[in-house]
């Protein structure tokens, strides 16, 4: 692409998580000890970047909008400089807009989203096709981690501190309908400030069970094992993050019917999890929301992790929200 001229403007897009299903301390296969999580991809929220190039400007130059998506930002100079090289042009700045759709702070990976829409916008301008692991280095460079949304569709355990794959399940997590809802009344939380979580040893062979587990459901499409590991990973982050609403999740869970509940590690969201082909699972969900609601704990979401069938029907569409429910 040397010497030819940038396009006026690009786009890229990046779907956000609903938490997680498994976090923790586990070995990867040297047996070193690292940081993992698999996350509980979720459709419709997400956040698009418009990338317009200024050629002949530095790219520390690069200015985004909002201000305060700072992640974002030296995501787009990291980019534009990895772009240029692969492109054998010439770097340059420019203006990246952000629409996000995302909720901030709930443990939904809205930073990582802005970072990989942004990355893909450059990376489109510049002509190129950056792989995965270039995505998530620059992520984990701009804001310290990174979830894995840039391998979407994928069923894996992700070290989400050095930007790289521990193991790939082999395929798609079981079908799931998951009511959502808010925990802490939907307050942001600074990851930041979280303690760091478990690393004595008997943490990590609870891990090392509970990804074997995780391995089998999804060999297995077993969604209610899959529960079970999602459930206890959300007891034992209790240490780390409590959510007072949890024994009350847990109950809701086993009056309904849904097969576990699963919580973000690191914020406020939280889901029940339902077999979709489970028998009276509409009723169930509609239960779900009312049990929510008389709990006082925010419902936000009801969505499928998978994909609707053509002509399909939805599994249930509430029809009016409740007086807690909120908008995402």
């Amino acid at each position: 692409m040397s010497g030819s001229v940038l396009p006026t403007r690009t786009f890229g897009y990046s779907s956000c998580h609903h938490g997680e299903l498994l976090q923790g301390v586990f070995r990867d296969s040297e047996r070193r000890l690292c940081r993992g999580l698999v996350t509980l991809p979720v459709s419709g929220p997400g956040v698009n970047a418009e990338f317009l190039p200024e050629p002949g400007t530095s790219p520390e130059s690069l200015r985004v909008e909002p201000d305060t998506k700072t992640k974002a930002a030296e995501a787009a100079v990291l980019a534009c400089a990895e772009c240029a090289r692969r492109a054998r042009s010439a770097p340059c700045g420019g203006l990246v807009r952000l629409a996000s759709t995302v909720p901030l702070g709930v443990g939904m990976g809205s930073s990582t989203s802005d970072v990989i829409a942004v990355v893909r916008a450059v990376a489109a301008g510049f002509g190129v096709s950056l792989p995965w692991h270039t995505i998530a280095a620059i992520a984990v460079r701009a804001e310290g981690a990174s979830d894995p949304l840039m391998l979407e569709d994928s069923a894996l355990l992700f070290a989400q501190r050095e930007g790289r794959v521990l193991e790939h399940f082999g395929r798609g997590l079981p079908r799931m309908v998951v009511v959502g809802c808010l925990t802490g009344g939907g307050d942001t939380v600074d990851t930041l400030r979280l303690p760091p979580g478990g690393q004595r040893e008997e943490d990590v062979r609870l891990f090392q069970r509970l990804r074997g587990l995780l391995r089998r459901a999804v060999a297995e499409s077993d969604v209610e094992l899959l529960g079970r590991v999602s459930t206890e990973s959300a007891r034992h982050n209790q240490r780390v993050l409590p959510k007072p609403e949890l024994e009350s999740l847990e109950r809701i869970a086993g009056r309904v019917g849904a097969v576990g509940v699963q919580v973000a590690h690191s914020g406020n969201v939280a889901g029940l999890l339902f077999d979709p082909d489970s028998a009276g699972v509409r009723t169930r969900l509609r239960e779900c929301v009312r049990a929510l609601d008389r709990h006082g704990i925010p419902f936000s979401r009801l969505f499928r992790t998978y994909p609707v069938p053509r002509g399909g029907q939805p599994v249930w569409t509430p029809t009016s929200p409740t007086r807690s429910a909120v908008r995402a």
